[in-house]
């Protein structure tokens, strides 16, 4: 009997999860046959791996020394199906994903087209929700992966950035600021801001910058906090204030003369996209070649 990866990974699920009945869910298999597998590998080693109990699963000496070899098999595997899927222009199948807002109103629509045109043969339903949201879906194994624009810590999730962005101050065309070049973050704060609302990942990026050059955000004129990139992108049209947003949101307005991108001259808000999955899973091949592809697009290319 050979060495069974697809055994290492059970194993290694059910030490991360702590139990054979959360790794059954994590891997969407029946309880019994996750502990039929994990049985097999301890066959095959000739030790006991685990130490079953009523209240939790405890690992035996043997089973805490082949834990990092198993972790080290299931990275081996997901560094392979990302190496070699820019080499499969065949594959087929359908892509379940969640986005939040900016990502999935303005910047995916862009890089779809492009995507489609190599690999034809993959579909992809995205779902646009926001962080809290997408995790959730994740996490009942509803998405096989969420696309996100802050960094979140989730003990069952990784998280990697994919893409990188930058927020922008935008002001109405009309605007004291419309016709400068450039502005000092101390001239911006003088005028009225409309933002996204409390939480948003364009919210916390800009704050932490802020932060960054000793500026409380609470210190902002604040006018209004809405719940959508184009609900702001309307307020600052009719001149109600001025606001940070993503470059690739405002590239419609901008061209229309409705909006004025003025660059900060002390300070860049730059943040980056993730990708978050179950660190439990594996994904399909068409999901990491997807990845792989927004990893090696320079964004602004088609923004």
């Amino acid at each position: 009997m050979a060495l069974n990866f697809h055994q290492l990974h059970i194993f290694y699920t059910v030490a991360e999860r702590g139990s054979f009945s959360a790794a059954a869910q994590a891997l969407h298999m029946t309880q019994p046959a996750v502990t039929m597998q994990v049985q097999s590998l301890e066959d095959y080693f000739g030790t006991k791996l685990l130490l079953r109990s009523t209240k939790r699963i405890d690992l035996t000496e043997a089973g805490r020394a082949l834990l990092p070899y198993a972790k080290n098999s299931i990275d081996l595997i997901r560094d392979t199906d990302q190496a070699m899927s820019t080499f499969t222009k065949q594959l087929k199948g359908r892509l379940q994903l969640g986005s939040s807002l900016t990502i999935g109103e303005y910047v995916l629509p862009r890089l779809l087209g492009p995507f489609g045109q190599e690999y034809p043969h993959i579909s992809i339903s995205m779902k646009v929700m926001n962080t809290a949201q997408i995790m959730e879906d994740i996490l009942n194994h509803q998405l096989n992966f969420g696309l996100i624009e802050a960094p979140v810590n989730h003990p069952d999730m990784h998280m990697e950035a994919v893409m990188s962005d930058e927020l922008m101050l935008v002001v109405p065309s009309g605007h004291p600021l419309a016709e400068n070049k450039s502005v000092t973050l101390a001239e911006a704060m003088q005028y009225a801001f409309v933002l996204r609302e409390q939480g948003s990942g364009t919210r916390l990026v800009m704050e932490e910058q802020l932060k960054k050059k000793k500026i409380d955000p609470a210190s902002m004129k604040i006018v209004m906090e809405l719940g959508s990139t184009g609900a702001v992108k309307s307020a600052v049209e009719a001149g109600l204030g001025i606001s940070f947003l993503s470059a690739s949101s405002v590239k419609h307005e901008v061209a229309l003369g409705l909006i004025k991108v003025v660059k900060v001259s002390d300070t860049k808000f730059l943040r980056h996209f993730y990708s978050i999955y179950l660190k439990s899973a594996l994904l399909p091949i068409s999901a990491v070649t997807f990845l792989t592809f927004l990893r090696e697009r320079d964004l602004q290319q088609w923004l």
